[in-house]
């Protein structure tokens, strides 16, 4: 160990010296036991080794020779130590503008995270560089109270979570009874309507089969109708009709040729049977393996691939030993061709939809909860605010599955576009606001009790006082605010709600739908009026704005006035939202006078982004629907943060100086920006140099895409349908196959296989249960009648009409699509059979082969690389940290540390709110996942959701800080690289320490996540980093006030001083939520167990 050298006293090796305490600023009590400089200490109780020998620490009031000290890799600061400005209390007392807002508040933050750690930030003049390496300081960290923290995880748990997990039976029967209740309300809605349509495509088709002439005429597999409509069914909207109805007969139709194609090659080869199956399985695989993989990547044509996957199950497996090529053909793309054409003209014909009623209940369900958020003041509610996110991501949805499909709408989709964009501007601004506030409580009693001449005491935190002398104005500033903007204020919220109801009635008048959705007639469509009168209150807060800033009663600085601020942050963000309910009353102003007549709207949404989007309905049929959006939305924000953190700053020349102390680059290196700077070249770190390089490249990025879900999904497709395809070709079994149409096996592999969620026992257990009562039930309808067709008919729309709705508007989609699929092939085969050999024969046997292959398809995933749900959430968790991370790091270089002349844009400011965007939809999605962990077997493990929840919550406020930290960032310019040019070199370190504390927390626990390790026990203290930046920049603002010019107006000055206040409490509150995230990820992980006095 080193030797220092201080006044001749030498400290042997192994020296342990005396901690110094942590000293909080309070005010002197005559009972009080605090030193004589007035500061409280709180000694941490000191570990007593025998091995170490205490030294007291030296007498501060002593000033060493600085002289005399061993600098080493130190260097003398260009500061003036705490000490020698007397600490913070007498730096505020010899500037005129008053301690900084940081010390006054933020400080206070942070003492309960400082709780028992002893931190000691005099340096006396002496600062360590380090070579520019982070320095991080570890502490003890505090006890974790785990009876509170499973009350506040209690308190953030989804209402769909807190329910009791009933068993699977008596799960089943109550969401049976629960859907008998609702029979009433799906006949009296749209709900039946959509039912309706789809059953009556079925029935159609259904009758047709059941005719003599039409069953003799479409041959032995005419029930291929009834399955076509089954699978594009008439419940969607005019535009995705027309869509499913083209993919599905082009898919088909490559199906049938792709097999044809086979058949032939495998006449053509080979005379034996072993050959001909052997080329058959050839091109079966190949197929199956190659439309597997595209069902992975292009969503947008699902429809097309599932029909391909049956055509070619039956081109190759159906009737094996039939060599009539042209026959097969015929026999299955006419029964198809007609049961897209009934399923059509049903669509068209019965109620046409559209497709803007969905649209606009969307639209008209984000402006409802806006509404609810403009109920001001109120308590602060996570519900509402969750609500406020899921309506943000619902309206994006809305909006893009409008887009996506031919419409027949009185909407413009270039002005939809700019509705959902002005909405989701005042989505932001409901989130933004502080809305438990007091404007509107205090009454003119409190301003006369200022005025009796006596004292006033104002607790700003507990345990710190501020007190406003006599010789000041004995006048209240929250009196004065409210007095001067209260009732512009109430007028201009009064107005926004009364604005919004109008909005939503314009908008429901444009659609046609207000005589179905509301609202009432009550409600006036004149947003013209409401507009101008908004506009009168806006200038009318303005005017009083300006004149209470130019009051002389209003303190010169807020310090010691946080209720003053808080005020303001409620006061602005209304203003903020008034002027964007403007714009989109304007926007809607412009709809209303123009012409809107219905007219049809070609797909306008990008194709090449369509490739992986789907509509509504499409997405309801593939099932998965949690996991698909939830994956989908991971994977933008995984494009969208490599594309930011995989840009290097690369500094030029005019950006290093000579002086070595001044090597970190003075302009920004923002991964936000998301271009390059006049001054900065910017490199991307994975893009390669040479041509061997970007060959190796690619072949890199290959071969990572082959060990993704995509080539899983095709390899498992692939091996099962071969497995079960192998008694098609065989001589021995040839037989039984094709008597007992047992390729329809093969066939519900492949409809039942998902590229996701490939289902659990529960889900096993109800598409079996719905295959073997829709076998039974087919054998009933044949029997109880002798093969009827009334009967049949019957019997088909008693079972049809809650199975059809199951798969196509119940949250289990799957089920009801096999068990539709199950009834249709027993019974009708029956039909067509006659009955023989004997309809309970013909019911077991298509009954088995259907139960065969979806169970094949839930096992093999279950088995290999199956979807967990936990493991997704905790990675999810995970990835929204580090994003956070990312978040963060952008934020700080973009909008807090960056040179005069490159403040942000408003391009930055947009590209930021839409990737706060993003990663508002990230944690919606990541509650969703949560959900599905109630379905997962509890054999894996015992699973808590408490720890889960509030993780997700505190990763949420993280985030949400972030925002207020770059909202508030605009409005002023943060402490950036501003007077002389040692100060700047002293705040270079502590400005970096505090920054990489946080990042290297984030890092850490998120890779503990990820790797499901334990957290380590010590990590960086984030708070004591803080804190110690906030007393460097106290220093130097107090050397630095004099010399400092405001060119700011006086209106700028106080609304700086305002969102100064903010910004500086966000970034604090960003620590508190870090520790929270400390908390829950050793909740769910672990903690390192490791204590020094074990070793000793």
């Amino acid at each position: 160990m080193n030797q220092l050298h201080d006044e001749g006293v030498q400290i042997p090796p192994k020296t342990r010296l005396k901690s110094p305490t942590f000293r909080i600023p309070i005010e002197h009590s005559p009972s009080s036991s605090h030193g004589q400089d007035g500061y409280h200490s709180s000694p941490r109780k000191r570990r007593r080794y025998s091995k170490h020998v205490s030294i007291d620490e030296p007498d501060r009031g002593v000033k060493s020779d600085r002289t005399n000290i061993y600098l080493g890799s130190y260097r003398n600061s260009p500061q003036r130590s705490a000490a020698s400005l007397g600490g913070s209390s007498n730096v505020s007392q010899s500037t005129p503008t008053g301690p900084s807002p940081r010390a006054s508040i933020s400080h206070l933050q942070l003492e309960s995270l400082l709780t028992a750690v002893d931190v000691e930030l005099e340096t006396y003049g002496v600062d360590e560089l380090r070579d520019g390496f982070f320095d991080a300081s570890f502490y003890r960290p505090i006890e974790r109270d785990r009876a509170n923290m499973s009350r506040r995880a209690s308190d953030t748990l989804p209402q769909s979570l807190a329910r009791i997990d009933l068993p699977l039976a008596q799960a089943l029967i109550g969401q049976t009874l629960a859907s008998l209740r609702h029979i009433r309300t799906i006949v009296m809605s749209r709900s039946g309507i959509r039912l309706a349509k789809s059953f009556l495509g079925f029935f159609i088709a259904y009758i047709l089969c059941l005719v003599p002439a039409t069953k003799d005429w479409l041959g032995k597999y005419g029930y291929i109708m009834v399955v076509s409509a089954i699978v594009n069914h008439s419940g969607r909207s005019v535009g995705s009709q027309i869509d499913g109805a083209v993919l599905t007969t082009l898919g088909t139709l490559i199906g049938l040729l792709w097999g044809c194609l086979g058949l032939y090659a495998a006449l053509a080869a080979s005379g034996t049977a072993a050959g001909y199956g052997f080329v058959l399985a050839i091109f079966l695989i190949l197929f199956s393996a190659l439309i597997g993989l595209l069902r992975c990547v292009f969503i947008r044509f699902y429809q097309a691939i599932l029909s391909a996957g049956i055509a070619i199950c039956y081109t190759c497996l159906a009737d094996s030993s039939d060599t009539l090529i042209w026959q097969k053909f015929k026999q299955y793309v006419i029964p198809w061709t007609l049961g897209q054409a009934i399923a059509l003209a049903v669509c068209l014909i019965v109620f046409p939809a559209a497709g803007t009623r969905a649209l606009v209940i969307s639209v008209q369900g984000a402006l409802q909860v806006i509404q609810s958020g403009l109920i001001l003041p109120r308590p602060a509610s996570m519900t509402l605010n969750r609500d406020l996110s899921w309506r943000f991501v619902d309206l994006s949805e809305a909006v893009r599955d409008f887009t996506i499909d031919l419409t027949l709408s009185p909407f413009n989709p270039n002005d939809v576009r700019a509705v959902r964009n002005l909405t989701q501007g005042v989505i932001r601004s409901v989130l933004a606001l502080r809305p438990n506030t007091t404007l509107f409580h205090l009454t003119s009693e409190s301003l006369a009790s200022n005025q009796s001449g006596t004292t006033i005491t104002m607790s700003l935190y507990p345990g710190h006082k501020g007190t406003i002398s006599p010789n000041q104005p004995r006048v209240d500033p929250c009196q004065l605010v409210a007095d001067a903007l209260a009732v512009p204020i109430r007028d201009m919220i009064d107005t926004l709600g009364e604005a919004v109801s109008r909005i939503i009635a314009v908008i429901m008048d444009i659609s046609g739908y207000r005589k179905y959705l509301g609202p009432s007639k009550q409600i006036s469509s004149d947003i013209s009026e409401i507009s101008n009168q908004l506009e009168r209150y806006i200038v009318s807060f303005d005017v009083a704005e300006e004149a209470l800033i130019s009051n002389a009663n209003l303190p010169p600085s807020y310090t010691d006035h946080p209720d003053l601020v808080e005020l303001f942050l409620f006061i602005n963000p209304v203003r903020q939202m008034a002027g964007r309910v403007q714009d989109l009353l304007q926007k809607l102003i412009e709809m209303q006078n123009s012409a809107h007549s219905w007219r049809i709207h070609l797909p306008s949404y990008p194709f090449v982004k369509s490739l992986s989007r789907s509509n509504a309905q499409v997405r309801h049929d593939r099932g998965g629907l949690t996991a698909g959006f939830y994956f989908k939305n991971k994977e933008q924000l995984d494009k969208l943060m490599k594309g930011l953190q995989s840009r290097a700053f690369v500094p030029t020349k005019t950006q290093i100086p000579d002086d070595p102390l001044h090597s970190y680059p003075l302009s920004r290196a923002s991964p936000l920006a998301g271009k390059e700077g006049d001054e900065t070249e910017y490199a991307d770190v994975d893009e390669p140099k040479t041509k061997v390089a970007k060959l190796r490249y690619q072949l890199w990025v290959i071969m990572h895409r082959l060990q993704r879900f995509e080539s899983r999904f095709m390899v498992k497709i692939a091996l099962l349908i071969a497995l079960f395809s192998i008694p098609a070709w065989l001589p021995q079994s040839q037989m039984w196959w094709d008597d007992n149409e047992s390729w329809w096996t093969v066939a519900s592999i492949w409809i039942m296989m998902h590229p996701r969620v490939g289902g659990n026992l529960q889900d096993l257990v109800i598409r079996v249960l719905s295959a073997v009562v829709a076998s039974v039930w087919g054998v009933l309808a044949y029997t109880a009648g002798d093969g009827n067709p009334y009967v049949m008919a019957i019997f088909a729309a008693i079972f049809m009409i809650p199975m059809l709705y199951r798969a196509t508007q119940s949250g289990h989609p799957r089920s009801g699509v096999i068990g539709s699929i199950a009834f249709t092939i027993v019974s009708l085969s029956e039909y067509n059979n006659s009955g023989l050999p004997s309809a309970v024969i013909i019911g077991w046997t298509r009954g088995l082969a259907f139960v065969i292959g979806l169970s094949a398809a839930v096992i093999v995933n279950l088995v290999f690389w199956p979807f967990i749900a936990r493991h997704e959430l905790r990675k999810s968790i995970s990835g929204m940290i580090f994003y956070s991370a990312i978040v963060y790091r952008g934020i700080v270089a973009r909008y807090i540390y960056y040179s005069e002349g490159d403040e942000p844009s408003p391009a930055d400011v947009s590209r930021s709110e839409m990737m706060e965007g993003r990663l508002r939809e990230g944690f919606v999605r990541m509650r969703q996942l949560m959900e599905l962990t109630r379905h997962e077997i509890k054999v894996r493990a015992p699973f808590n959701p408490l720890p889960y929840s509030a993780l997700i919550e505190a990763c949420e406020q993280f985030f949400e800080r972030l925002v207020d930290v770059r909202q508030s960032s605009v409005y002023f310019e943060p402490y950036m690289l501003t007077g002389h040019t040692e100060s700047n070199t002293a705040l270079l370190a502590a400005r970096r320490d505090a920054v990489a504390s946080i990042l290297m927390n984030l890092y850490v626990l998120g890779s503990a996540l990820r790797s499901h390790h334990p957290v380590p026990r010590y990590l960086p203290s984030a708070a004591s980093a803080r804190r110690r930046l906030l007393d460097i920049m106290e220093i130097t603002e107090a050397e630095n006030a004099n010399g400092k010019q405001n060119k700011k107006s006086n209106r700028g000055r106080r609304w700086a001083d305002v969102y100064h206040y903010a910004y500086s409490s966000a970034l604090t509150d960003i620590v508190d939520q870090l520790q929270q995230l400390s908390y829950y990820t050793k909740e769910i992980v672990g903690e390192v167990g490791f204590d020094i006095e074990h070793e000793l």
